[in-house]
């Protein structure tokens, strides 16, 4: 174990170096002082946009040998002008927790355990489904033979994470395949 030193006492370091209030370099340890950000020792810098609401917050996301290490509020964003809420400051715990899925899951009617599958299988899985439902329930016509041109087989609900533009093109791809329950997280 180091020994501290008496002359490196935060009061005698104040008394010796001329600093009374203690509020320059005296209060500072050397341990302190050798400290660097985390910032610093970025490799790059990548501008991006919080996950969390719909506010839009912008964040600064530093990398290190293609691992982020930080993430900070954008001082250039016109939306938050550099500051985050307490879950866009922890955002970089999202990225980095070990209990992440990284990877699609699925479990079969009546299964007990799920299966990893590939990315590009869940996104054709979902799409089979996704057209077989609109196929099975569409409705050309009423029974007084109006024009209906729908499905009730399908729905959308968009989430608050989403931004405005994501939400638009949502609510044009689920009216273009017919569905007429479209609703949003932040309308319910």
């Amino acid at each position: 174990m180091v020994r501290l030193s008496p002359l490196e006492w935060p009061v005698v370091r104040q008394v010796r170096s001329g600093d009374l209030l203690g509020r320059g370099p005296a209060v500072t340890s050397a341990l302190t002082r050798a400290l660097a950000p985390r910032t610093s020792t970025a490799d790059r810098v990548v501008q991006s946009v919080c996950p969390y609401c719909a506010v839009g917050c912008g964040q600064r996301i530093y990398v290190k040998d293609e691992k982020v290490v930080q993430i900070e509020g954008d001082p250039d964003s016109p939306i938050s002008r550099g500051r985050l809420c307490p879950k866009g400051s922890a955002s970089e715990q999202l990225v980095n927790s070990p209990g992440r899925q990284v990877k699609a899951l699925y479990r079969a009617p009546y299964a007990s355990e799920w299966q990893s599958l590939d990315k590009d299988a869940a996104i054709d899985m979902v799409a089979d489904r996704f057209i077989e439902s609109r196929r099975r329930t569409w409705q050309q016509q009423d029974d007084e033979g109006r024009l209906l041109r729908r499905t009730m087989g399908i729905a959308a609900l968009g989430g608050a994470t989403l931004d405005n533009e994501e939400n638009y093109l949502i609510k044009k791809l689920f009216t273009a395949a017919g569905a007429v329950q479209i609703e949003n997280q932040a309308r319910i």
